[in-house]
């Protein structure tokens, strides 16, 4: 994906993965959306499991910030989608499109989250990329810290 500038030149486009639980608290909810905020306004595409919870709420965020929201869904249909979701990519293999979505973004957040984010994490790790924990596992100490939306953005960001 790439996006045109004044001048005609482009840039690729840097496509974020948020990932978390499909249900969560007030809290984590407000975290997450705040986090697709940010990348929106940084000019980033986020890219989300398009359901419900974390992946709603980043998506949200993005939206509203006039960012463009890519959800790999589990299902065969896209009709699970959060209404926020663009571009859904509709893959009818359940769990196992953590894969697909790892593979399509560069760098993650993830905020909160259970064994799918774990699982995640675990992939992007094995594919040597950036993944900020907001809240979330820390498997490793590759898995970068943060303690806001803010710094979580700044340092998946971060070159």
């Amino acid at each position: 994906m790439s996006r045109m500038h004044e001048g005609g030149k482009t840039t690729p486009l840097r496509v974020v993965g948020v990932i978390g639980a499909s249900a969560c608290g007030p809290e984590d909810e407000a975290r997450a959306e705040e986090v697709g905020r940010r990348l929106a306004e940084a000019g980033c595409a986020v890219v989300t499991g398009g359901l419900g919870g974390v992946m709603a709420a980043a998506s949200r965020g993005a939206k509203e910030a006039g960012g463009l929201v890519i959800g790999i869904l589990p299902g065969a249909t896209a009709a699970d989608r959060n209404p926020w979701v663009d571009v859904p990519i509709v893959t009818g293999m359940g769990d196992a499109r953590n894969a697909i979505l790892v593979n399509t973004a560069e760098a993650f957040i993830a905020v909160a989250g259970g064994y799918g984010t774990l699982s995640e994490i675990a992939l992007a790790l094995k594919r040597r990329k950036r993944v900020v924990s907001l809240g979330s596992w820390t498997p490793d100490p590759a898995v970068i810290a943060a303690e806001s939306a803010a710094q979580a953005v700044e340092r998946v960001l971060a070159r």
